[in-house]
């Protein structure tokens, strides 16, 4: 169209736009035609043209007098969008509200608050307790929220929140000051039959899931009433069942002075916060993949642990003559939240403890905080026994995890080290001898890495997974769900040092005539122990000399050090990371000898490390990690050989991976590994010569790194070598494509060595093609026997 008619039609829609139910009038005129029919479901599902529209509308019009009136007139009638009956259309308009309130929203924060924020969630608010309630206007029983306005109003945020999905800092900040009056209608509608109960709970739990972790954990400690942080259904409202199947919000009548209204209103308050704990429970049971109830059920603990410190450290006023009023309300708060505290922990336990935890950092966080609290607060007086079942059950799930009911990689041993000095301590300071022997034990088995695991450990692994000495390996289980058998008592007497070294004698014998148990269970012999330990030794000389003795037993094919390839190849894995030239060496080497004696169960975690690293380390840490495991990766090719082709297809994809990291010199590093593989496997490369040619002739031609672009022209120059004389029959589709790259960049590349990578490969291809081109002639002597 030409430019005056859609400056005219612009003008025209603008106008109609800012009369009384201008709104409803443009999107009906420009989604027109949907409204019957058999398009009528494909119209609806046309969501490109309702955001066209959406965004038209968040755009202010340039006759409009300023960007507030647009608002104050527009934002009512875009309201009004989602509450259209029509079937055939309804959905399509409210796509138009939402794309057009959440593009309001980021455009003009302030306005799209004042203007469509509050008006949406007036209703909830109205009923908070950080509302202005003008309590001496109210009458007993009044309506606060009618049913009608108070199911549109959840609704509406269901549309707007969960269905928009937008997670900007302003939305989450809005629905955050409702979210205490959303969990009280949740926690209603489950006592009670109604409909507001499923989008109650898809509100709350988007909000979990898309606020930030310590947001999260803190609306939670708000719904669970321990925190402020959340505003609260106001004391004098209550939800009254609806006649539609909804809820209705009202005023509470006052209590009387009578005893037994009294008693009613206490029975009445405890009932609604034993209905609030389990409420809160089962939407944490909705959340255990993410990880938010093993890490809600943590910091429960640790309020635990802090509310009993303050309570030992505060006196008791009731009990002393000179305390005032003030310190006894104190002293009953802190008693109220003590008691909240317990009844949070005990129904966390009951109803969501056998799969809590989802990975090894919970579980090390739950074992810090009940070490903690076993340190800080030994077990004494009438509650003994239950502290010292909970510090059972904690060291007994570490016992099971290094037990093998969990496989355990290097990055899980480094998380579990954090419980060494808390255990140390415990060994020292606890009363209970068994206890001690136990934390020592297991301060030994997280430090050798399960290699030296002496019998307590055993023994409380068999406790906490319900099994007998002797059986098998477990299957992978969740938290425990009771306390582990006590420990043997034969070493129960004695120093913590005496009974250490009575039960590294006790590990190292074998009853006469037993078989050999399982290598994930079974303790490691004396000399091959004192390597192990040596491995970790601060000092670089005799860490490595540890390494390399670790590695001739590999060599020697000792029957013991390959029963414990495991923890050997963790050690290893461990090591190369070392900053000391001699240990990380020694390490490469230790690796690649192991993985060519067990080639199909070392080389997945090989692979696996050099595709993902570590979380935890730093960028650069993790790229020089990658290249030491790709010098390991070359070590293992050569010395398979042929026997390689078996291996190629995740060989080769790992590096090609590596040559599209972010990393420059990790790049060149997995092309120049990507070249020498290809020069061994020569004619058995077959259709995967594709892939190396596609991602060689990219790299040289856009890489903007130098080192990056001469490896890639390197490999090129690698798998000429390695084919010889079978180039063309090997290269035969691709021949034509490696040649232009190699003129392109002989004669358009900047840098001197690319260039003179491309030059041989140049001269390497031209004598493979001589040869076959013109063969030498070669004199024969043929004898031929005439009839």
């Amino acid at each position: 169209a030409p430019g005056w008619l859609r400056r005219l039609c612009g003008h025209l829609l603008s106008e109609r736009l800012l009369r009384p139910g201008g709104v409803q009038a443009v999107v009906r005129g420009v989604l027109e035609g949907t409204d019957g029919g058999a398009g009528t479901e494909v119209a609806a599902l046309d969501w490109r043209k309702c955001d066209a529209v959406g965004k038209i509308l968040a755009a202010c019009p340039q006759q409009c007098l300023s960007l507030e009136n647009y608002y104050r007139q527009v934002c009512p009638q875009v309201l009004d969008l989602l509450h259209i009956q029509d079937k055939a259309s309804a959905r399509q308009f409210q796509r138009v509200a939402t794309t057009t309130l959440l593009t309001m929203a980021r455009e003009q924060p302030e306005l799209a608050e004042r203007h469509l924020l509050q008006p949406l969630l007036a209703p909830l608010r109205r009923c908070s307790q950080a509302a202005e309630l003008a309590l001496e206007d109210s009458a007993a029983g009044a309506v606060l929220v009618p049913e009608a306005e108070l199911g549109t109003c959840v609704e509406d945020v269901l549309k707007v929140y969960v269905v928009g999905n937008d997670s900007s800092s302003l939305l989450l900040g809005s629905l955050q000051s409702v979210l205490g009056v959303v969990f009280s209608l949740y926690s209603f509608a489950k006592q009670n039959v109604s409909y507001l109960r499923s989008p109650c709970q898809d509100i709350l739990l988007w909000f979990l899931e898309k606020a930030e972790r310590e947001q999260s954990l803190a609306v939670l400690e708000g719904l669970a009433g321990l925190s402020s942080h959340v505003p609260t259904l106001h004391p004098r409202c209550q939800f009254r069942v609806g006649s539609e199947g909804g809820a209705t919000i009202v005023m509470e009548e006052t209590i009387s002075d009578c005893s037994s209204d009294e008693d009613e209103a206490l029975y009445q308050k405890i009932s609604s916060e034993q209905c609030h704990v389990e409420s809160l429970v089962e939407l944490l049971s909705h959340c255990q993949k993410s990880g938010l109830a093993g890490d809600f059920f943590i910091h429960c603990l640790k309020e635990l642990t802090q509310v009993a410190a303050e309570d030992e450290a505060a006196p008791n006023p009731a009990v002393e003559p000179g305390g005032s009023l003030l310190e006894l309300e104190q002293y009953q708060a802190r008693q109220g939240r003590k008691l909240l505290v317990l009844q949070l922990v005990a129904t966390l336990c009951e109803g969501v403890s056998d799969t809590v935890f989802t990975d090894i950092v919970q579980v090390q966080e739950f074992v810090a905080a009940v070490l903690h609290r076993a340190c800080a607060h030994p077990a004494r007086g009438p509650g003994a026994a239950a502290e010292a079942q909970t510090l059972a059950m904690a060291m007994g799930l570490v016992a099971a995890v290094l037990g093998g009911a969990v496989q355990l990689q290097s990055s899980d041993f480094v998380v579990l080290k954090r419980l060494v000095p808390l255990l140390e301590e415990l060994s020292r300071t606890y009363p209970e001898p068994l206890t001690q022997e136990l934390a020592s034990d297991l301060r030994i088995a997280i430090c050798t890495h399960g290699a030296c695991s002496p019998g307590t450990v055993g023994a409380a692994a068999n406790g906490v997974l319900g099994r007998k000495p002797g059986t098998g390996a477990p299957s992978p289980a969740g938290v425990p769900s009771r306390a582990p058998s006590p420990p043997s008592p034969q070493h129960g007497h004695g120093s913590p040092s005496a009974r250490r070294e009575r039960s590294e004698q006790q590990s190292t014998r074998q009853e006469p005539g037993a078989s050999p148990a399982p290598c994930g269970d079974s303790p490691a012999p004396a000399g091959l122990q004192e390597l192990l330990v040596s491995a970790y030794d601060p000092q670089p000389p005799s860490r490595a000399a540890a390494l390399r003795r670790l590695a001739s037993l590999v060599t020697q094919r000792d029957p013991e050090a390959l029963r414990l390839q495991e923890k050997l190849l963790q050690v290893f894995l461990e090591n190369v990371q070392h900053e000391d030239a001699f240990v990380y060496l020694s390490a490469i080497q230790g690796i690649a000898l192991l993985s060519s004696e067990y080639p199909e169960q070392i080389l997945p975690v090989l692979l696996a490390q050099y595709e993902c690293p570590a979380q935890s380390t730093e960028d650069a840490t993790a790229a020089v990690t990658r290249m030491k495991l790709g010098e390991v990766l070359m070590r293992v090719t050569r010395a398979l050989g042929d026997m390689v082709f078996q291996h190629r297809e995740p060989l080769i994809r790992a590096f090609l991976r590596g040559a599209r990291d972010p990393d420059s010199a990790l790049r060149a590093s997995s092309l120049s590994n990507l070249g020498e593989l290809c020069q061994h496997l020569g004619f058995q490369l077959g259709s995967i010569i594709q892939e190396v040619t596609c991602c060689v002739t990219a790299t040289a031609r856009t890489d903007p790194e130098a080192e990056v672009r001469r490896a890639a022209v390197h490999v090129v120059v690698l798998l000429l070598r390695g084919l010889s004389e079978k180039v063309t029959e090997v290269l035969r589709d691709v021949l034509r494509d490696l040649y232009r790259l190699l003129k392109h960049v002989a004669t358009a590349e900047r840098d001197g060595a690319t260039v003179l990578h491309a030059q041989l490969a140049l001269e390497e291809l031209d004598t493979a093609v001589r040869r076959v081109l013109f063969p030498p002639q070669t004199l024969e002597k043929k004898i031929v026997v005439l009839p």
